[in-house]
């Protein structure tokens, strides 16, 4: 079956519009297709009002807004989540009771797209400037290539992932940014990467479907510890890559370890497709860094300040800390909302690099009291607010210092996402 005959006259409940409206164009997309969809999200209409005005001259009559009834799903045939949605939350249990199927767009396209080469980037960091990097790298690659469709599944973007079924064809490659929590949901569906690029470890479920003839490229740390593992056979051929393997003569704006481990991995993945290290080379020395990640916003004082605000776990904010830090010089504002992972390590390498820790409120933050207690020779402050704790880290650095924003948490209260977490720090450092 067609996409247009399968998404015509379905009953189709989206929820979430995307923490800045990016499911806008796949709604589009499937409105143009003749589905009967219903919209649902848990804020208020006054919030989204833009939204909704452009998507009811698209057709869209029906929709809800603020607390989500479970009552009022039960009569879809699909319910698609956006990608910050828990498939397990409680307004979903009925509709799971009763068969109904629950999808992401990502999970959605491909069960319908034609067979394609999928390269899945997965890791607890790392991945969105790999799969930036990997996604400018292929465009101009395959330009050469006059048959050859690229295609790029990434949550941050407003290119949609469904609307690509208009294009996609047979053997195109579909680059997609994995995250963690979508990882579960590929696995149930039995779809692996036929080339997975890991810029960390994480769980590798996702990876027990893969066959001889696939691929997985990742550091040697993180194959080491793949070659650990005891529940996971796996069957791709392992290419190690390492952040040496970058030539040293390449005139790169983007420095640090972690950062040449990415690049690395681009270089190997690149090999693959037969991609010319020459074209490596062009688009990582015009690669100035993504916003949100270890970006330098201003200099106050001789005091640094750097946003890093995509962090929402503790694997990320220690990689941050490694590559900021010089003789302890660092001064970090961390904290947010839970988020299910262990803080032991990022705890117990604090004292190593950062001589001052401001701690930000939230559900996830609680949970470190005791650790933060427990803390030697490190400066502990709490700030109800950012804009607070921006002051707080100006106030007491000195010439010399840097002041890290990595939360290592999720967005929390009157933040909508990261991205607003990282504008309400960009502006309270530039009004300093």
């Amino acid at each position: 079956m067609n996409y247009k005959d399968y998404f015509k006259d379905k009953k189709i409940a989206i929820v979430g519009l995307g923490p800045h409206g990016e499911m806008m164009t796949d709604i589009k997309f499937l409105l143009k297709n003749k589905a009967l969809l219903s919209l649902y999200d848990m804020r208020s209409e006054n919030r989204l009002r833009k939204h909704i005005m452009n998507l009811s001259v698209g057709g869209l009559q029906r929709y809800s807004f603020g607390k989500i009834n479970p009552d009022d799903l039960l009569d879809s045939d699909l319910i698609i989540l956006s990608s910050e949605i828990s498939k397990k939350s409680t307004f979903l249990k009925k509709a799971i009771d009763s068969g109904i199927q629950i999808d992401y767009p990502d999970t959605l396209f491909l069960k319908i797209a034609p067979p394609v080469t999928l390269v899945g980037v997965i890791g607890a960091y790392g991945k969105s400037t790999v799969t930036q990097l990997l996604y400018a790298v292929f465009k101009k690659a395959f330009l050469e290539y006059e048959n050859q469709g690229l295609f790029l599944i990434d949550h941050d973007s407003t290119l949609g992932v469904l609307t690509h079924l208009k294009k996609v064809k047979k053997d195109d490659v579909v680059l997609a940014r994995i995250p963690e929590n979508l990882m579960e949901y590929y696995y149930q569906i039995h779809m692996s990467p036929h080339v997975a690029v890991v810029t960390s470890v994480v769980p590798f479920k996702i990876l027990e479907f893969q066959t001889y003839n696939n691929f997985i490229v990742a550091t040697d740390n993180v194959v080491d510890v793949m070659k650990e593992q005891k529940s996971i056979i796996f069957k791709a051929k392992i290419l190690r890559t390492r952040a040496g393997s970058v030539p040293a003569d390449w005139n790169l704006n983007i420095k640090g370890l972690h950062n040449m481990e990415n690049i690395s991995l681009v270089l190997q993945a690149s090999e693959l497709f037969k991609v010319s290290k020459d074209v490596v080379r062009e688009v990582a020395q015009s690669f100035v860094g993504l916003k949100g990640r270890i970006e330098l916003i201003k200099k106050v004082q001789g005091i640094e300040f750097y946003n890093d605000s995509a962090s929402i776990n503790p694997d990320s904010t220690l990689t941050a800390i490694r590559t900021l830090s010089i003789d302890r010089n660092l001064i970090l504002i961390l904290g947010g909302a839970y988020t299910g992972s262990n803080y032991d390590e990022l705890m117990s390498n604090i004292s190593q690099y950062v001589s001052m820790l401001i701690v930000l409120p939230g559900s996830g933050t609680i949970g470190l009291r005791e650790a933060l207690q427990g803390l030697k020779d490190v400066i502990v402050m709490n700030a109800l607010t950012l804009e607070q704790a921006v002051i707080s880290a100006k106030d007491n650095a000195k010439k010399g210092d840097r002041v890290l924003f990595s939360p290592g948490f999720e967005a929390v209260g009157i933040d909508i996402s990261r991205k607003d977490r990282g504008e309400r720090f960009v502006r309270a450092v530039r009004e300093l």
